[in-house]
């Protein structure tokens, strides 16, 4: 097979945001859009000849075209070994295991993660280095200075690979290794968690809904949660993942997870319910009459760890982005171990995880995970959860409100604005970063402001840093706004704010969260002038 060299011009709007590359499907199937961004790429990877290189997808349209493509370029760019998942799948956190547990040089995952999908929906390609975690800012932006030079791409031509069937093919002396995307992951999985007290819990009659929302985890939750656990057949629902989720929105949250939701807070509900999101590396989670909040969640399962296997000897730390709630924090203050704080995006827990500063880290939309891969993880989010329930032997809803009595309670909300002009969110941030001052020296309504800032992180590994993160407005009782504009649409601007309030142990914690927040609520729109500049009644999604 003949290596062809093809001309091509660059395109000006490869730059990788915090989640890789995602734009919509037509926009990646302009002339040689994909070519060159994963040229782009290979040329900014010294060292990758006769390496290892994972691929695989969350199943999303134009997945399986993606895929040969980078194939044949990973032949004509010298790679020695492309390992991929079986039709293409592979989660995001499974993807980053698979880099790992077979030390790969890397991997390039296909996925726009809880982006709807289908010929008009999104499109996403994001790679991940030899620690299984998300490229660094050093990579991406070596990529994105690439991507505005690049004139040529290499290829080979050869028919598409049978990616239905576990084997091994040869691709211009390349090896493609087409791999069960499921059985290391469910194995990784055992190790950590007490498989056997889990399985006896379903036994007993413990009763679950977990909604794969025709995403990537459906696979591997019908092979773990039925299988290997031995929930009744029917437990996963939406299983079989589809190019267009089944005309959904893959994204776990109470608006589009809403009749997960109704049947938890149901008069036949069951026990437990959860879901998980395209790529497979977000959760929801859900008691019988409780809704546990990601930055809720993520507090419970560090406080928690210690009842699974992989976790007894305790947890080093507990990393969380800078939005998410400080639920987090008095856990960590309680069992005196570090706590950081970093910008969105997991790539910045990376350096905290390889050097054994954090064991547990989250984000407030929905991502959770530990030092097992390098990226969020929605299954592993689940079962560590099904280990605490097996363990304590004790609902969700009594084991949140005991974590309250001892912690307090965090009410806690994400309002987002989505698909804004661009220009009018950037001039929103920008009069807000112009108001700080002013902020810090007069209040607003009376209330004294200790900080205002744009959050700014100081990386205690490497020594990087990364600015203009987030306007944080925080007051002299605790509450907290935070205003930022998010990375990972791929249509305008997504304005997020976040509203935090905390209540102390022994105090009222059985208000509605809106209602708790409703005067902070009001204060976010007066300081941002949020609906005279978007037009906007209200936010298009709250959770």
């Amino acid at each position: 097979m003949t290596i062809r060299t093809i001309a091509t011009t660059p395109y000006d709007d490869q730059k990788p945001g915090t989640s890789g590359l995602r734009k919509r499907v037509t926009h990646f199937q302009q002339p040689n859009y994909v070519e060159n961004f994963i040229q782009s790429l290979f040329d900014s990877l010294p060292g990758h000849e006769g390496q290892t290189l994972v691929i695989g997808g969350d199943g999303r349209y134009f997945n399986d075209t993606v895929i040969q493509i980078a194939i044949r370029m990973a032949a004509a760019n010298g790679f020695g070994k492309v390992m991929v998942g079986q039709g293409g799948i592979l989660s995001t956190p499974g993807a980053s295991h698979i880099i790992r547990h077979y030390a790969a040089f890397g991997g390039i995952v296909l996925s726009a993660s809880h982006n709807p999908g289908g010929p008009e929906g999104d499109f996403g390609i994001k790679y991940n280095a030899s620690n299984g975690g998300p490229a660094p800012e050093k990579i991406t932006n070596a990529v994105y200075e690439r991507s505005r030079q690049i004139t040529e791409y290499k290829v080979v031509d050869t028919p598409d690979v049978d990616l239905s069937a576990l084997g091994v093919h040869e691709v211009a002396g390349m090896a493609v290794e087409v791999i069960d995307p499921v059985a290391d992951y469910a194995a990784l999985m055992e190790t950590l968690f007490d498989f056997d007290a889990i399985a006896d819990m379903f036994a007993s009659g413990f009763r679950m809904r977990f909604d794969a929302m025709h995403a990537v985890t459906g696979p591997y939750a019908k092979a773990i949660i039925e299988g290997r656990l031995g929930a009744p057949e029917g437990t996963v629902i939406n299983a079989v993942p589809l190019p267009d989720f089944g005309d959904g929105h893959p994204d776990p949250n109470l608006v589009y997870a809403k009749d997960l939701y109704d049947l938890l807070m149901g008069p036949d509900a069951p026990d437990f319910g959860a879901a998980s999101d395209g790529d497979g590396d977000r959760n929801l989670i859900i008691g019988r009459n409780r809704f546990v909040t990601p930055s809720d969640s993520l507090a419970l399962l560090a406080a928690n760890a210690h009842l699974a296997p992989g976790y007894a000897k305790g947890i080093a730390g507990i990393a969380r982005s800078m939005p998410t709630s400080a639920a987090a924090d008095r856990v960590a203050e309680k069992l005196g171990i570090e706590m950081h704080e970093t910008p969105t995006g997991w790539k910045f827990f990376g350096n905290l995880l390889d050097a054994g500063r954090v064991t547990i880290c989250g984000e407030e939309s929905a991502g959770t995970g530990s030092d097992h891969v390098r990226e969020k993880d929605g299954l592993w989010a689940v079962l560590l959860w099904l280990n605490i329930l097996a363990a304590r032997k004790q609902g969700v809803d009594e084991i949140v409100r005991e974590h309250w009595a001892t912690y307090g309670r965090n009410y806690y909300s994400r309002h987002d604005y989505e698909e804004i002009d661009t220009a009018v969110a950037n001039r929103l941030m920008d009069d807000l970063r112009a108001k700080l001052p002013e902020l810090r020296e007069t209040g607003i309504d009376g209330r004294e402001i200790i900080l205002a800032d744009d959050f700014s992180y100081l990386d205690p590994v490497d020594g990087s840093t990364a600015s203009k993160q987030g306007v944080r407005i925080g007051f002299s009782d605790g509450t907290r706004i935070v205003f930022r504009l998010s990375g990972t649409g791929t249509v305008g601007a997504t304005l997020r704010v976040y509203i935090e309030r905390y209540e102390p142990a022994g105090g009222a914690h059985d208000r509605d969260t809106q209602e708790a927040l409703s005067d902070l609520i009001a204060l976010a729109d007066r300081i941002a002038q949020i609906k005279a500049r978007t037009e906007r009644d209200g936010p298009t999604v709250v959770t």
